[in-house]
């Protein structure tokens, strides 16, 4: 997505994803973006499907999907807004952001194969290389997780 310039096209697909995000399978957990307000807000979507190889231990005969894995959703969200946000402006730079902060961190219900997670994640705030993000999971209609995140800049070397 080199030539992501305003304006920008949604949704942005996997493929698109894997340019702007360094994670892989199996923690690539974001599958497309469908809405976006540049350095504002993202909706993204995750596809949870029996295949996810978390579930084979999480748990046999009751798969759950990981509340650490639903918060590492949002937090590729977040990544997401940050570098979506920097290509309209033209900063091809690509930085790493690594989340160094969840607060207020909040499950409401178990997340399980066939759910379509809406990931919903707004900018609080930018300081310096870092953002405050807040973030929430919504499957049918209903928050299942939420929180707040803080991501940090390091440029890679």
């Amino acid at each position: 997505m080199s030539d992501l310039t305003v304006p920008f096209h949604l949704p942005v697909n996997v493929e698109q994803i894997q340019q702007l995000l360094p994670h892989r399978y199996p923690f690539l957990l974001v599958d497309r973006v469908i809405e976006m307000v540049p350095d504002e807000s993202i909706v993204a979507i995750k596809n949870v499907t029996i295949n996810e190889p978390f579930f084979d231990g999480h748990f046999p005969g009751h798969p759950v999907m990981p509340g650490v894995l639903v918060i590492e959703s949002m937090a590729q969200t977040a990544g997401l807004l940050t570098q979506i946000s920097r290509r309209l402006k033209g900063n091809t730079g690509s930085p790493l952001f690594y989340l160094v902060k969840v607060d207020n961190a909040r499950f409401n219900a178990p997340v399980v194969p066939g759910d379509q997670l809406r990931l919903e994640v707004t900018l609080k705030r930018l300081l310096r290389s870092m953002g405050l993000f807040e973030a929430r999971t919504i499957v049918d209609g209903k928050v299942v997780a939420s929180c707040e995140l803080m991501c940090a800049a390091r440029s890679e070397k």
